[in-house]
């Protein structure tokens, strides 16, 4: 027999129940068995640069407007939102999504406007570290729709700030409570993300979702904003006709091995990798930062060049290891040439490193398949250099022809199985 004040805490937990507000519950989703939710956006978190944190005095009382671009469409989505490195908890009222009218502005369409409840509260408070992931929210949303969601931050943003610098995508900041101004045209712009994180579509056109893990490269630096024309863009476009979304977890300046403008790859694949819905396939193009910091400052022993070679092995199996284990395909993604880059300046020693890392990653098996970046985009004539018609011009990262060059090499029949 149970102890008395047990079984009176059972009771009294069970009238609760019956007497709470619905409100207060959340709403109820009925689900079916055919019921899947799979990621169409996502974008990896970091900490913002001074360059890019807002301040404190912009930020407060204020209503932040960001869009994004959705791979797949559906009629039901949820939204996730991010307080990943931030110390303190992140306080966001009124919180609301829309479609966008046009590409690049802050217009919304009035009628298509929701607001996004969390458990049923419009009002949220996420704790230090934490993502909040929204209750399910009813709008019709067509493949490659760009969506506006936008939230009034009453106390500011918690330091440090979580975000996506490298957004290549505008936002809009203005005082006050206007989130469901149909426009915001005395907003402030600027190019960076803070605090979403992820879309989710449920039983709409994605069935499954690839990762494409990877840095700058993989981020887009180069292209004009709100241009989308990233190789995963380029690659979500191929897959138009597909069940499958393409979601770019691509960070300026990371590294396998070391943190930098964010954190390192290992440190951050289980979060923008494993915790995304449905996904089934990663492409990883990794390691050309970790190869050109090693001599950025100062020449260094092949014994150190040799041993860092080895310790990039390690971690791309460590990677494979962990997408393995939970029914990933995992394809590598040879590096790219960087001979002539100025701010790495990389010799002989450097471009054996990246042969060495290449040859690997072609040869050894580790991989699910392989997808030769390199041979896509190097020039024929001197093969350590980016071609001239893929070249940006600072000989590290591809032009806007080199990022559709780059999805143009991927198989789409990695993704039929």
């Amino acid at each position: 027999m149970a102890p008395f004040g047990l079984t009176r805490r059972c009771l009294f937990a069970a009238a609760m129940a019956l007497t709470l507000p619905l409100a207060l519950v959340g709403p109820v989703h009925a689900k079916t068995s055919q019921s899947q939710w799979v990621t169409v956006w996502s974008t990896a978190q970091m900490t913002p640069g001074a360059d890019s944190a807002l301040s404190p005095a912009d930020a407060t009382d204020a209503t932040l407007r960001q869009t994004i671009r959705v791979a797949k469409g559906g009629d039901m989505i949820r939204l996730r939102l991010s307080n990943a490195t931030g110390t303190e908890p992140l306080s966001l009222r009124n919180v609301h999504i829309a479609r966008a009218t046009i590409t690049g502005g802050s217009a919304i369409d009035p009628a298509s406007d929701r607001p996004v409840t969390f458990g049923g509260l419009n009002d949220i408070v996420i704790p230090a570290g934490a993502d909040y992931i929204s209750d399910p929210i009813s709008i019709t949303v067509a493949d490659q729709s760009v969506l506006a969601i936008s939230f009034h931050m009453p106390t500011g943003l918690p330091q440090p700030q979580t975000g996506h610098p490298g957004s290549r995508t505008t936002s809009w900041l203005v005082p006050g409570d206007h989130v469901s101004d149909a426009d915001l045209p005395e907003a402030k712009k600027f190019d960076h993300w803070f605090t979403i994180a992820g879309l989710d579509i449920e039983s709409g056109s994605a069935k499954a979702a690839v990762v494409a893990f990877g840095d700058s490269i993989t981020d887009g630096y180069g292209i004009k904003p709100n241009s989308d024309t990233r190789w995963p863009d380029f690659l979500g476009r191929r897959l138009k006709d597909r069940p499958v979304s393409v979601l770019n977890a691509g960070i300026g300046g990371n590294r396998l091995l070391l943190d930098g403008l964010g954190p390192n790859a290992q440190a951050r694949f289980d979060r923008d990798v494993l915790s995304q819905s449905g996904v089934k396939y990663v492409i990883v193009l990794e390691s050309v930062n970790d190869l050109g910091v090693l001599t950025r400052d100062a020449p260094v022993t092949q014994a150190a060049h040799d041993d860092l070679v080895a310790r990039l092995k390690v971690a791309y199996l460590q990677m494979v290891t962990k997408a393995h284990s939970h029914g990933l395909k995992i394809y590598g993604g040879t590096i790219t040439p960087f001979i002539g880059m100025d701010y790495y300046h990389p010799d002989a020693l450097n471009e054996a490193d990246r042969q060495a890392i290449n040859s690997w990653i072609r040869t050894s098996g580790a991989f699910d398949a392989v997808i030769d970046f390199d041979a896509a985009l190097r020039d024929p004539v001197q093969p350590d250099r980016l071609s001239s018609a893929y070249d940006s011009g600072d000989h590290l990262h591809p032009s806007s022809a080199g990022y559709q060059a780059m999805a143009e090499a991927v198989d789409l029949k990695l993704f039929e199985n």
